[in-house]
C-alpha cells in the first residue's frame, strides 16, 4: 500500500529502534549524539573573578585615592578584604576579594606613588564575572539525542569530563543490483553505464555519521541478491536501489520476500520516487530505492535521512526548512512534488533540469522544496519551505514543510 509523504514520515517517525551506546573520550565524540543527560557538576564561573586587567575596589570609594594594598594574578589563592579607600591590582580571571563591587581598568586610572585615582565615571558590579552566571550548578547541559560538536565538548571540557557517553553508530549495508550496471572501479563496454547510486548511498550515509559496509554487486538472480542481504542482516538497515517496479528482470524485491520481509511501505505519492520500498527482517530495516539516480537521491535525502536519525539515537528527527521565495514561476501537475534547486539566502532557483534519471542535479544544488499536491503553481516572489540538502538542518520540533 503507497502512503502520502506525511504518513510516510509519520511511520519513520515512530519507528522503534533498538539503540545500543558506547563510552568514548569526548575529543573523539564529534558527530556522535548524546546518550543521556549530563548535568553540570560545577558552576562558571566557580568564583567571583576579574574580567579586566586593573583595579578591584569598594563602590563607595570611588572618587577617593586609593592605595594599592596588593596584586592578585589568576590562579591564586587570596583571600584578602578591602579596606576603606583601598584597592588591589588584579588580573582578568582572578579571583576578587569578597567584598569587591567594581574592577576598574587600568587604562581609566592614573597613579601617583602607591596610589591610583579613577578618571571615569563607575558602575557599581563593573567588570565583575560572578559565580554562576555561565553555568550554574546542576544546569542542564547537553540532553539525551543531542549531536555533538566542538561547542558541546566546550561544555564537557569545562566540567572536567573526559568520556562521555554515546550511542554507536549504526550500521548500514549497502550493495548493487542489476547487471546492467557496472561498479565505478569497473571496466565498460560503450552499450553499460556505471551504477553511480551505491557509491552516492555510501558516501551520504557516511557524512551522516553512520558506520557504512559494501556488500557488493549482486548478479540477476534471485538467488544471488538473497545471498547478499542474508549477509547484511547484521545491519541495522540495508539500502539498495533498483528492482522494486514491475519489469521482468526485477529480481530484488522477489529476494525479499524469500527471507520473510514484513513490508511497511510500499510505493510513496510523490514525483520522483514513487516505487520506493520499506521494510524490516528480522531487526534489520530495508530501504529499497528506485532505480533512477536522482529520485533515488532525492528520496534518500526526505526520507532516508530520517530513518539514519532514528538509528543514530537523535531527537532532531523532523525536518526543519528556511523561510525563503522562489525565483520563477513554477507549475505543479497535481502530485506532491520535490524539486532541486540552489538557495541563495534569498531566493531558491529550481534546478533547470531534473529527470529522474540525471546525476548531475544535486551536484549543482544545495537544497530542494517539496510542493503538494494541491498546490499547482508557485508564482515569482512567492514565499516557500526550503529543506537544505547539503548541511544538516533538523529540529525537535515537527514542522508542516510542504510549500502550499
Amino acid at each position: 500500500m503507497a502512503f502520502s509523504v506525511n504518513e510516510t514520515l509519520n511511520i519513520i517517525e515512530n519507528l522503534k529502534v533498538d539503540l545500543k551506546f558506547e563510552i568514548i573520550p569526548i575529543e573523539e565524540s564529534i558527530n556522535r549524539v548524546c546518550a543521556k543527560d549530563i548535568y553540570a557538576t560545577s558552576a562558571l564561573p566557580k568564583f567571583d573573578n576579574s574580567a579586566m586587567d586593573g583595579y578591584a575596589i569598594r563602590f563607595e570609594d570611588r572618587n577617593n585615592p586609593l592605595e594599592v594594598i596588593d596584586t592578585i594574578f589568576a590562579g591564586d589563592n587570596n583571600t584578602i578584604e578591602l579596606k576603606e579607600n583601598c584597592c588591589v591590582k588584579i588580573m582578568t580571571g582572578a579571583r576578587v576579594p569578597k567584598n569587591t563591587t567594581a574592577i576598574i581598568p587600568k587604562e581609566e586610572t592614573k597613579k601617583h606613588n602607591n596610589k591610583i585615582s579613577i578618571t571615569k565615571d563607575v558602575k557599581e558590579f563593573q567588570h565583575i564575572r560572578y559565580i554562576g552566571e555561565d553555568i550554574s550548578l546542576n544546569e542542564l547541559l547537553l540532553k539525551k539525542g543531542d549531536r555533538i560538536n566542538f561547542a558541546k565538548i566546550t561544555l564537557l571540557s569545562s566540567q572536567g569530563f573526559s568520556h562521555i557517553k554515546v550511542y554507536k553508530k549504526p550500521k548500514i549495508a549497502i550493495f548493487a543490483s542489476g547487471e546492467e550496471l557496472k561498479l565505478h572501479y569497473e571496466k565498460i563496454e560503450d552499450y553499460q553505464i556505471y551504477n553511480s547510486n551505491t557509491p552516492t548511498f555510501l558516501a551520504r550515509a557516511i557524512e551522516l555519521g553512520c558506520e557504512v559496509t559494501f556488500m557488493g554487486q549482486a548478479k540477476d538472480s534471485v538467488d544471488s541478491i538473497k545471498e547478499l542481504i542474508e549477509n547484511s542482516l547484521d545491519a541495522d538497515l540495508i539500502v539498495t536501489s533498483g528492482g522494486v517496479s514491475v519489469g521482468d528482470a526485477d529480481f530484488t524485491k522477489e529476494a525479499f520476500n524469500t527471507l520473510d520481509f514484513k513490508t511497511i511501505i510500499d510505493g510513496i505519492y510523490v514525483k520522483p520516487g514513487k516505487p520506493t520500498v520499506f521494510g524490516k527482517i528480522k531487526d534489520t530495516y530495508i530501504l529499497n530505492l528506485p532505480g533512477n539516480p536522482l529520485a533515488s537521491a532525492l528520496i534518500f535525502e526526505l526520507f532516508g535521512k530520517v530513518i539514519l536519525q532514528k538509528l543514530r539515537g537523535s531527537r532532531n528527527i523532523f525536518h526543519n526548512f528556511i523561510l525563503g521565495k522562489i525565483s520563477e514561476e513554477l507549475k505543479n501537475k497535481k502530485r506532491t512534488t520535490i524539486i532541486p534547486g540552489d538557495f541563495d539566502g534569498e531566493y531558491f532557483t529550481p534546478s533547470q533540469k531534473r529527470a529522474p534519471g540525471m546525476v548531475n542535479v544535486l551536484s549543482n544544488a544545495n537544497s530542494m522544496i517539496v510542493v503538494d499536491e494541491k498546490k499547482d503553481e508557485l508564482l515569482k516572489d512567492e514565499q516557500i519551505k526550503i529543506l537544505p540538502i547539503n548541511w544538516k538542518f533538523f529540529t525537535d520540533v515537527k514542522k508542516d514543510f510542504l510549500t502550499k
